[in-house]
């Protein structure tokens, strides 16, 4: 017979309270011939929602636990680039040890799988994807981490760079990962080719942070979209920032939008207060999968944030002029639901089926979670509690 555990009193999504059944690590419906030895917790009708999903952060430079970092870098995204770059080996930011921390911080919020982007270039060649792939190894129980190898100094104008690609892919990376073909590399076509070409040697889907604005921005997504199409990649691409959706006219944007609803070509928002954002429920309504992400927290980029992707969620309700309780629910939806889809997580939710990572919240209603997130009660991960009252069980693995 199957040990089982019974979670009691609990109210999924805010609906009327319920027990929740959970065999072998997933939801399931009550079953005396196969349940054997039943442990059952006490969910005291607090409200419960699918593990959260971070879908774009950047686990390999995190400043968590470290002096504060006092940040003078220029405006330009080239600036930060070089500082990031420079950074790295003047604070001693050990990719280990910095993403245990960060992966630890969340999970105590709630964040059960997690999408990083992670740097590999000519000067720290692939140690930063080396020491992320520690760090999902020593927590594969606890949290789900995808590892994008990341280009973030650029790919074409850093001879040698593309090597480092490979060899990342080939260490275990998970995905091949891009950034502004124009701006950064100033040669679209060939940095597209070059991605979607690894991606098609290697079996990988592609996340690329896509920061060009305006019709610039515009062309470069309708270049990604061309290619996915002609690589038969529908639902293997997620553009990560699209900046460019939130500047261009309507019936253009109206053209891109249904364009990357055909070609399931997925969105990520970070909710940026001061820069232009995709519209989540316009996309939504078009077909869309749109998704939300941290980005960096507490990092040389920008200090802000835990990685909290309640926290998230709020934030692109903010930016979004959300105030109705049905869309706050949408913008939880962006670090739940659509993070699952847009990062192709099998067995997602809270239905029979499907793994068991939930967190259970003191809330009345999804909209009151997103609005003023509170405290994470208890997390589960396939059935397993892995953090408690806002603190992760495991012990961060020593670098």
């Amino acid at each position: 017979m199957t040990a089982t555990i019974i979670l009691r009193n609990v109210r999924p999504l805010g609906g009327v309270p319920t027990d929740l059944v959970i065999r072998d690590g997933r939801f399931a419906p009550p079953d005396p011939e196969r349940d054997g030895a039943i442990e059952s917790i006490d969910g005291q009708g607090l409200l419960a929602i699918p593990g959260l999903v971070e879908a774009h952060t950047h686990l390999d430079k995190n400043l968590i636990g470290m002096p504060w970092y006092r940040n003078e870098i220029g405006p330009r995204r080239i600036d930060r680039i070089e500082a990031d770059r420079r950074e790295k080996q003047r604070l001693g930011i050990d990719p280990r040890r910095q993403s245990a921390r960060q992966v630890m911080q969340t999970l105590g919020l709630g964040t059960t799988v997690i999408r990083s982007h992670v740097d590999v270039d000519t000067e720290i060649g692939t140690a930063n994807v080396a020491g992320v792939l520690a760090t999902r190894e020593a927590m594969r129980e606890s949290v789900d981490i995808q590892i994008v190898a990341f280009p973030q100094s650029g790919m074409l104008i850093r001879p040698g760079t593309v090597a480092l690609m490979e060899e990342a892919l080939r260490m275990g990376a998970d995905i091949v990962g891009g950034i502004d073909p124009a701006g950064i590399d100033r040669d679209p076509r060939a940095h597209l080719d070059t991605i979607f070409g690894l991606a098609e040697r290697f079996g990988k889907p592609i996340d690329i942070h896509l920061h060009e604005p305006g019709e610039l921005g515009a062309f470069c997504l309708e270049l990604i979209i061309e290619r996915t199409r002609a690589l038969g990649m529908e639902g293997r691409v997620l553009v990560s920032h699209a900046y460019c959706l939130g500047t261009i006219e309507p019936a253009a944007h109206d053209a891109l939008a249904a364009a990357l609803a055909d070609s399931r070509i997925g969105v990520m928002t970070a909710g940026p207060p001061g820069r232009p954002a995709p519209a989540v429920k316009r996309l939504t309504e078009a077909g869309v999968t749109i998704c939300g992400g941290s980005d960096g927290p507490r990092g040389t980029w920008e200090p802000y944030g835990t990685g909290d992707m309640l926290m998230r969620a709020m934030m692109i309700g903010q930016r979004n002029g959300f105030t109705r309780d049905d869309d706050l629910a949408l913008a939880l939806e962006t670090c739940t639901t659509f993070g699952a889809r847009a990062l192709g997580v099998d067995r997602y939710g809270l239905a029979p089926g499907c793994d068991a990572d939930l967190v259970l919240v003191d809330a009345e209603t999804v909209a009151e979670a997103v609005a003023a997130p509170p405290v994470r009660r208890l997390v589960m991960k396939r059935g397993r509690i892995v953090a408690r009252d806002g603190i992760a069980l495991q012990t961060v693995p020593a670098a």
